[in-house]
């Protein structure tokens, strides 16, 4: 029912097609109608009923078609004229009658045909929009701004859309590269000397000689030092998944999240959050550095934005043909209206806004960016006596026989060609 519905949608090729066949339907109508007003102007100029009465006047021989051969000498001219009128009235109507019958099919025929012939032209005049759209298609999925058009064709309306087209994807591809190199550039530039500050202060504080004062004042800047760090380290994650070419391998979400646990259970315990665990197998694939960050900030998130003596719930499976990975916790109510702006960088809820003993506000947006990047989606959900319930969708990996016959098919299409252009 999909499909046929996909079919008989109204895809600007039906429209041009169907407006093509109306303005030829129309025209041939218009046609027909002028045709028949002159026909009939035609007949009615040869149907003049004096022409009956001269031929009788003069002498001639007129026979009535509805008579005889042998015709008694007192018929009347009256009668005999107006038989002649009736059998050309008649002629008249059969003659019209003939002509829009005959017409009328003539015209559905061409009509059809004409139908036919609409679709194809409209379906050659729309292939380099196309052409167009596929490389975007494939461009929006694959992330390869590389890809160009390359439309070869006359100087018009579609080859200056297509060299659009092509322009936008270059700068889009060096915007992106640029904002790689400075994801990279920024990754040492940062990093160093936060670890130099860190060296520094460790050193000052292990000294023998340090005061308590000095000792204290190590221990705020450390935190401070890491604090910043996480900052950075996040800054850089997003930045890095915001189109990052995923698909590096499979994995189990399971198995991501039963290690993601395990390192939060000394956390979890610190805050006496109560950990449950429903772990099924849920295959995807993707990177796993990233999908375990993107785990690790779902937990987190739970245990920091928790109340103590809380509860953490963590479940992964299968539905609907995707992997998912739900994470359910309590703690303060989250109003419906604020759920989209906590994947935002930088966004808390209340207070939270300028308390970062909790985080840096970039936990959620690497969620949202990860997932995004492998293909998923992140919703979330309020929960009645508070806290959140956020869900992660990913795909799952295709099946190895589908890809082996997607494979062998693309194979032995290349050979096909191979061996076309040989015998060309």
């Amino acid at each position: 029912m999909k499909g046929i519905t996909e079919r008989l949608r109204p895809t600007i090729r039906m429209r041009l097609t169907l407006l093509y066949t109306g303005l030829f339907l129309g025209a041939g109508v218009f046609l027909l109608g002028l045709t028949y007003i002159l026909v009939q102007g035609n007949l009615e100029r040869q149907s003049d009923p004096v022409d009956a009465t001269n031929a009788l006047e003069t002498g001639g021989t007129v026979v009535a078609p509805s008579q005889p051969a042998m015709e008694p000498p007192e018929l009347s001219v009256k009668r005999v004229e107006g038989a002649l009128v009736q059998a050309r009235e008649e002629s008249r109507r059969e003659t019209l009658a003939a002509l829009l019958t005959q017409g009328g099919i003539a015209l559905g025929v061409v009509a059809a045909a004409g139908l036919g012939f609409g679709w194809l032209l409209a379906d050659r005049a729309l292939r380099p929009v196309h052409t167009i759209t596929e490389t975007a298609g494939r461009v929006a999925r694959s992330h390869d701004l590389t890809e160009r058009i390359a439309y070869e064709g006359p100087r018009d309306d579609v080859k200056e859309l297509a060299d659009a087209f092509d322009t936008m994807l270059a700068r889009l591809a060096r915007a992106f590269d640029g904002q790689r190199r400075f994801a990279a550039n920024a990754s040492h530039e940062l990093r160093t000397p936060l670890a130099i500050n860190r060296t520094l202060v460790d050193v000052a504080v292990r000294r023998p000689d340090a005061t308590d004062d000095v000792k204290r004042l190590g221990e705020s800047l450390l935190v401070v030092n890491g604090r910043h760090e996480r900052l950075i380290d996040g800054l850089l994650t997003l930045a890095g998944t915001e189109n990052v070419v995923t698909g590096a391998g499979p994995l189990d979400l399971a198995d991501v999240a039963a290690h993601v646990l395990d390192q939060a259970a000394a956390e979890a315990e610190a805050r006496g959050v109560v950990s449950v665990r429903a772990l099924d197998p849920a295959a995807t694939s993707g990177d796993p550095v990233l999908i375990e960050r993107l785990v690790q900030n779902l937990v987190e998130n739970a245990i920091r934005h928790n109340h103590d003596g809380g509860d953490l719930a963590v479940a992964t499976g299968e539905r609907d043909g995707r992997a998912e990975v739900v994470v359910t916790n309590t703690g303060p109510v989250v109003p419906a209206y604020e759920v989209e702006t906590i994947f935002e960088p930088f966004r808390r809820l209340g207070n939270d806004r300028v308390r970062s003993d909790r985080g840096s506000g970039l936990g959620l947006s690497i969620v949202r960016a990860t997932a995004t990047a492998h293909g998923g989606t992140v919703t979330a959900a309020p929960r009645p006596g508070g806290g959140l319930v956020v869900t992660v969708r990913l795909p799952v990996p295709e099946p190895a026989s589908r890809r082996g016959a997607e494979k062998d098919a693309a194979q032995d299409a290349a050979a096909r060609e191979s061996a076309s252009a040989a015998g060309g």
